[in-house]
């Protein structure tokens, strides 16, 4: 079996993250993460035009017409610059709900407008993953009444994508009457997560009508499972190499302490724990485009697989910096804390293992 990337796949990876180092440097990163709205509207025009925005939108609107794979590549880019950019909801989810339940009008209105960056879109998956007794949403006359807990990429949204339930979705605007868009403090300051709080917010936007479609919503969170284990790559494989940098440029009684062996142990640890992970993502996004029937296990598994990986590595890299890697001097927290959001997005480890254990009749 020959399983890789294709030489297109590797000349869009390598496309974005030249572009990135040179248009997003960590001064860059800070400044942008400190703002209001956590955006930047630069860098998103040059992800429009670079095509990255439209990945996943098929050519009759403006898009790529690719799969997850490739936006999952695009992810793991994205985290390796920490960028501070609304991808998941707007070029990843958003698409993907309006292709999987939308009417032709809805994605004739959107699809377009999320390819060319001038749409956003938040996305909230709470009542899909992690639902608490304290929140929750219904429909009361016709209208949208509840809270919808940790929602995505809702810095500067035009809009809200919102899960009822597995089989229902529902566009919000984010200037509709009767919303309340709260942001929440997360560790990483490079995206915004937010509570959105609906009184009587109607008339409800279903997408697909309201009988609303069989497991699209479920499909949608499938797919930010994998496209956030491609962000936790991206992050433990910056964080590496930050390690691996610091630990031949750092001297020690007169030597790099890169050539110290407890220290070449820990970079050699890391290594290995992140090539076959690196397998595991592409494969889930594969099985996302390629095998419906494994999809939802395959999410999971490399969902609570990477963020164990990725929390090790990033840990791991702290110890290599020693005191300094906690530092807000040092760069190397950026990547530690976007680590630590993408294990808790849509589920950690043991709450999505659990639900891959059910679907395969082992719970």
């Amino acid at each position: 079996m020959d399983f890789g990337l294709s030489e297109e796949q590797r000349l869009l990876e390598q496309t974005l993250r030249r572009w990135l180092d040179e248009q997003l440097p960590v001064a860059r990163v800070r400044e942008i993460a400190a703002s209001e709205a956590g955006t930047d509207a630069g860098l998103w025009q040059g992800l429009a035009e670079l095509g990255v925005l439209g990945l996943l939108v098929p050519e009759e609107h403006g898009g790529g017409g690719l799969g997850l794979l490739d936006a999952a590549l695009a992810m793991e880019s994205l985290a390796r610059a920490a960028a501070p950019a609304p991808y998941l909801g707007s070029a990843v989810l958003a698409p993907l709900a309006l292709l999987a339940a939308g009417t032709g009008i809805q994605r004739r209105e959107w699809l377009p407008k999320l390819a060319s960056g001038t749409a956003r879109i938040g996305v909230a998956l709470g009542e899909l993953s992690g639902r608490r007794a304290d929140a929750g949403l219904r429909v009361d006359g016709g209208r949208l009444q509840g809270r919808a807990l940790f929602a995505i990429d809702t810095g500067a949204a035009d809009a809200f994508l919102v899960a009822l339930d597995r089989d229902h979705l529902v566009l919000v605007p984010s200037d509709a009457s009767g919303l309340a868009v709260t942001t929440l403090p997360t560790i990483d300051r490079t995206r915004r997560v937010a509570e959105l709080g609906f009184d009587g917010v109607g008339p409800i936007d279903w997408l697909g009508g309201p009988a609303g479609v069989a497991g699209a919503a479920a499909r949608v969170l499938d797919a930010g499972r994998v496209a956030l284990a491609a962000d936790a790559l991206g992050a433990a494989e910056r964080a590496l190499e930050m390690a691996v940098a610091y630990a031949k440029q750092r001297v020690q009684f007169g030597r790099p302490i890169g050539s110290f062996q407890a220290v070449k142990h820990l970079c050699a640890e890391m290594a290995a724990e992140l090539e076959p992970a690196r397998s595991l993502v592409w494969y889930a996004a594969y099985a996302f485009d390629q095998r419906p029937e494994e999809a939802t296990v395959m999410a999971a598994h490399a969902k609570a697989h990477l963020a164990e990986v990725a929390t090790a590595i990033v840990r791991t890299a702290t110890e290599v910096h020693g005191g300094y890697g906690f530092t807000d001097e040092g760069d190397l927290h950026l990547w530690f804390k976007r680590a630590g959001l993408d294990r808790q997005l849509l589920g950690g480890p043991e709450a999505v293992r659990a639900e891959a254990a059910a679907a395969q009749g082992l719970a």
